[in-house]
């Protein structure tokens, strides 16, 4: 018997920067996870609303994790890397050396992390404007998003960084210039974070009208005049220096980045259904909402065709997927959120001592304990009188306030560890009401969404995901590969290393189903009901709120 000499399996690297770490990990050409490496990242906080980080920090992390993963491969078999990250915004001189970004002229800290909320003042004038760029982010510019945060950079630190100032990176950007040595930026990053548009390119009256004319003087060098589509081929690859710095070969591919939610979009959105008797199977992409959730949470949907809806940015052509508009809805704060409650409650050092004696992670034993106070009852119904609005950081969508603040009801003196599984139950049941928020908005302005595909570390918790399938009413589709951010970032190396003819082709053959979770139906009254108990909450805020203004 002859065998076929089979062809050597192609590998992709992906480079996630999250909030909090950096991940790398090694992709087959089927969308396996093949090795995996993780490293924390420093975060500082001077003040309230102001988050820091350090672009050397980052690097530096991105090299230690991409040569774990790579480490004992045949380089020649790796084909492509792809980066995507946290949209926080890096500041660098005219030598791309760091730059302060902050009062203590402390250059190493030279990232406004994307959580970063010190541009309220800037950002409430930039929306006074009500300029034509803003139709495309929902009609209200998040303090998020990157112009916000030069106003303040010029306004507060004029001298120690605004004049000094040569380039203004968002993240997955810097990565992809530290790479290659190019500045070029990425479609996603300048249409969803930095008010570019694919047809007309950067919208001068805007910037002179915010009173940020200096950058269009310099036709945009600072911010970038040259833009790239997510997953081209950026310069000539690997510059021999960071060749080194990752432990890979001089010139391999490297992709024009993504931000790390449209990276996990593209990790799951595209995945072939087949068999799974979804309702989004033989429809349109435009049938999926990819919700990534992590210390935030993104909720992206894509249509053919424009659709503006309220308090939900976009519509964005060709951010995510070539050739489709993108709306993102979004969560600021989610994974951060049900940390806050946990670890803030007064019975959160028993939990801890009871999960480690159990080897358990603390959310699976509070999983375990709900199943044991439920008695009859189902899981979710344990909040008849307990509810949360979740806004602890802001509005995000669709209600675009970033003045509102969390709510609880319902609560007693009782100060054991079943409460602290009640309140953390609560708080998931109301992100996932803000989750249904969100869509329900974005199917009134023109979306049809009827599947839900998840992703990020929240993914993990199977009370999240029941949840946000009994809540919404919709299927809700896990990833084979639980890292599917990462396996987005690697198929943006693919399809800059050629052996994809397109991003579509290399999602359909790299993202793949693992589990369906469907919704309990008989729970749909009792959900309902939460949901008329959630939109009132904010009312009443608003309505407190009022009366408290007119004192």
């Amino acid at each position: 018997m002859h065998s076929e000499k089979q062809d050597p399996v192609k590998y992709y690297v992906g480079i996630d920067v999250g909030t909090a770490s950096v991940r790398a990990a090694l992709v087959d050409e089927f969308g396996t996870v093949v090795a995996h490496a993780e490293q924390p990242i420093q975060i500082w906080e001077p003040q309230p609303d102001h988050y820091e980080q350090s672009s050397g920090d980052i690097w530096a992390a991105c090299c230690s994790v991409t040569k774990k993963v790579v480490h004992g491969v045949d380089a020649s078999q790796i084909r492509g890397v792809g980066f995507d990250a946290t949209c926080s915004l890096v500041v660098v001189d005219k030598q791309f050396q760091p730059l302060a970004v902050n009062c203590e002229g402390q250059n190493y800290r030279n990232v406004v992390m994307w959580m970063d909320h010190r541009a309220v003042s800037q950002v409430e004038r930039i929306n006074a404007t009500r300029h034509r760029v803003l139709s495309y982010v929902g009609g209200v510019m998040s303090v998020e998003m990157q112009p916000p945060k030069l106003l303040w950079l010029k306004e507060n630190l004029q001298e120690l960084c605004w004049e000094r100032a040569g380039y203004f990176f968002d993240l997955p950007d810097f990565l992809s210039w530290k790479a290659t040595g190019v500045t070029a930026r990425s479609l996603c990053t300048v249409v969803c974070k930095w008010t570019y548009t694919p047809d007309g390119g950067w919208d001068d009256s805007f910037w002179k009208m915010i009173g940020l004319e200096d950058l269009v003087e310099d036709k945009y060098e600072k911010i970038g005049n040259h833009v790239l589509s997510p997953g081209e081929s950026v310069g000539k690859g690997l510059t021999p220096e960071a060749a080194q710095d990752l432990g890979l070969p001089e010139g391999i591919a490297v992709a024009a980045s993504l931000i790390d939610a449209h990276a996990g979009g593209l990790g799951v959105i595209g995945a072939d259904v087949q068999g799974h008797n979804l309702p989004c199977e033989n429809q349109p992409i435009t049938s999926r909402v990819a919700m990534i959730c992590g210390t935030s949470s993104c909720h992206m949907g894509v249509s053919e065709n424009p659709i503006f809806v309220p308090g939900v940015w976009g519509p964005y052509f060709s951010a995510m997927v070539p050739g489709l508009w993108l709306n993102e809805g979004g969560q600021s704060a989610t994974g951060k959120l049900i940390d806050h409650v946990v670890r803030g409650h007064v019975a959160f050092p028993e939990l801890q001592s009871k999960a480690a004696a159990s080897a358990h992670s603390i959310y699976t034993y509070l999983n375990s304990h709900l199943d044991l106070i439920k008695k009859s009852l189902p899981v979710g119904f344990l909040t008849v009188d307990l509810h949360v609005w979740p806004d602890f950081h802001g509005n995000r969508s669709p209600l675009t306030d970033l003045t509102l603040k969390g709510m609880v009801v319902g609560l007693t003196l009782s100060r054991g560890l079943d409460e602290l599984a009640l309140i953390y139950l609560a708080t998931i049941q109301a992100i996932a009401l803000g989750t249904r928020h969100i869509l329900e908005t974005m199917q009134a302005a023109g979306h049809h969404i009827n599947t839900l595909f998840l992703c990020g570390g929240l993914s993990k918790n199977p009370l999240f995901v029941q949840m946000h399938a009994d809540i919404t009413g919709k299927p809700v589709v896990l990833s084979k590969e639980v890292e599917s951010v990462l396996v987005g970032a690697a198929i943006l190396g693919a399809c800059a290393s050629g052996d994809f003819a397109s991003i579509q082709e290399a999602m359909a053959k790299m993202g793949k189903i693992g589990r369906v979770v469907q919704p309990n139906r008989e729970h749909k009254r009792f959900y309902d009901k939460k949901y008329e108990v959630f939109l009132k909450l904010v009312e009443h805020q608003r309505e407190y709120r009022s009366i408290m203004n007119s004192f």
